[in-house]
């Protein structure tokens, strides 16, 4: 991690504006591995050094990675006019003006998708996570409507394993799918596995064999499954087992 001048990052973290942070560090103990600072222009190692501000440690990760189970009702944006987004659901501490730049989701899911939703402001794994070419595996749990028979799940299982083509829907054409995987529970229940994430596919795929998709939970992406503890609209941050494991892309 490259050095921080200390008044942006104390702004960042939420004490002030970069001028009130100034008056800061003149009349509070600012401290940087138990020396005191007064010089806004100080540069500091976030990853290493520790910052204090009259006693109290910060806190700082510029890698963080989150974990929420999303529940129905919320979109998967940072604002939206009308409804309230994932972003509500965190809690203060991950308010700052820093993280309000920079903390992100990878991939989203439907308003009324449930599951498994990822936050993180490492922007490198952003951009590998969601390119195309990286083929990131997620499964999902599928409730349809209609029940199917075994002869007919087999059917299914042999279109989703070849390649669907899934219909148009709002403003996206036809489109082909990538294999996928699909493992039957129960007559109208499954856990399909995907590599892509095209607009409403996992939707789209049982539209193309004449069925209709009625509940929708992600259970995992990549190596990073949902945690069964988190309640619905619940979150934590990730172990370091966790994100380690998560930097390990499938080979194309």
């Amino acid at each position: 991690m490259s050095l921080e001048r200390i008044d942006k990052l104390l702004s960042h973290e939420g004490f002030g504006t970069r001028k009130g942070v100034k008056k800061l560090l003149r009349v509070s103990e600012v401290l940087v591995n138990g020396n005191r600072v007064t010089d806004s222009g100080f540069t500091v190692n976030p990853d290493k050094d520790e910052i204090s501000v009259d006693g109290q440690v910060l806190n700082i990760k510029k890698n963080l990675y989150i974990m929420m189970n999303k529940k129905c009702g919320y979109v998967s944006a940072n604002k939206d006019g009308l409804h309230p987004t994932v972003f509500d659901l965190l809690s203060d501490e991950y308010r700052t003006v820093f993280l309000q730049e920079n903390l992100h989701l990878v991939g989203r899911l439907d308003m009324d998708t449930e599951g498994l939703l990822l936050f993180t402001t490492d922007g490198k794994f952003i951009h590998k996570a969601t390119a195309p070419k990286t083929h990131l595996p997620k499964s999902y749990f599928v409730r349809i409507k209609k029940a199917e028979n075994l002869q007919r799940q087999k059917t299914i299982e042999e279109a989703f394993k070849g390649g669907i083509r899934i219909p148009r829907e709002d403003n996206e054409d036809e489109a082909d799918c990538k294999p996928a995987d699909i493992e039957w529970s129960g007559e109208n229940e499954c856990i399909l596995t995907i590599t892509e994430g095209k607009y409403h596919q996992v939707k789209r795929m049982f539209r193309a064999v004449d069925n209709e998709v009625v509940y929708l939970k992600r259970l995992s992406i990549g190596s990073l499954k949902l945690d069964e503890n988190l309640a619905l609209g619940e979150f934590r941050e990730l172990s370091d087992q966790e994100v380690e494991a998560l930097q390990i892309f499938p080979e194309k």
